[in-house]
């Protein structure tokens, strides 16, 4: 029988090495750590329906001289993501998005917290492969917290899932990706060491 797999793909220098496997989308897991009450969140990672990957932006500064003009790297900025979420029947996950937003501005008493650390939450969106529960790569956003809630709408003639989306800002986010070699698992010395969520061993930061 003829083989042929490895005619595919694009030819580099002479050679075919075939395609690699691509990432699947609907292969990841989102974790939230520190939100609402501050306790496990288990809740939202199982009702997770869609989330974007941050996004990165760096503003310009213009260098004039005689003739021309330069650009050098200004400020840098990570860009809000969107999460959307499953409204339970049990009310877990609004409860628990409700109880963030309290933390962040106490509408009853109308007051603020004293500061970001009484109220931000860490997120981890991890990529996994189908094959086991370790992530393949994963994203560390830092210091989150809720910069938009919307809690969707009802309508008698429609048959859809009712979703909340959040639009979570941060101050920093870190990349942590390794080469999916051996079955999920990193190989010792790998330049970019997969971490667990709990942020034990190394990682590069973007």
């Amino acid at each position: 029988m003829a083989i042929t797999k490895d005619k595919f793909g694009v030819p580099i220098e002479g050679s075919r090495l075939g395609i690699l496997q691509p990432k699947l989308k609907y292969r990841f897991r989102v974790i939230l750590t520190g939100f609402g009450a501050g306790g496990r969140t288990d809740e939202l990672t199982q009702n997770v329906v869609s989330v974007t990957r941050p996004t990165f932006s760096m503003e310009e500064v213009v260098v004039h001289s005689y003739n021309s003009r330069a650009y050098i790297a200004g400020k840098h900025e990570w860009n809000a993501i969107s999460l959307s979420l499953r409204d339970d029947i049990t009310n877990s996950v609004a409860a628990l998005v409700g109880q963030q937003i309290q933390r962040q501005f106490n509408h009853f008493e109308q007051t603020t917290a004293v500061s970001g650390g009484d109220y931000k939450f860490d997120a981890v969106i991890q990529v996994l492969d189908g094959t086991n529960a370790e992530p393949t790569e994963q994203w560390e956003l830092e210091g989150c917290m809720l910069q938009e809630v919307n809690y969707s709408d009802h309508s008698y003639d429609q048959s859809e899932i009712v979703n909340i989306d959040l639009s979570l800002r941060y101050d920093n986010a870190v990349h942590v990706a390794g080469p999916n070699t051996l079955g999920g698992k990193v190989a010792a010395g790998d330049p970019f060491p997969l971490v667990s969520p709990l942020g034990t061993g190394t990682s590069t930061q973007v």
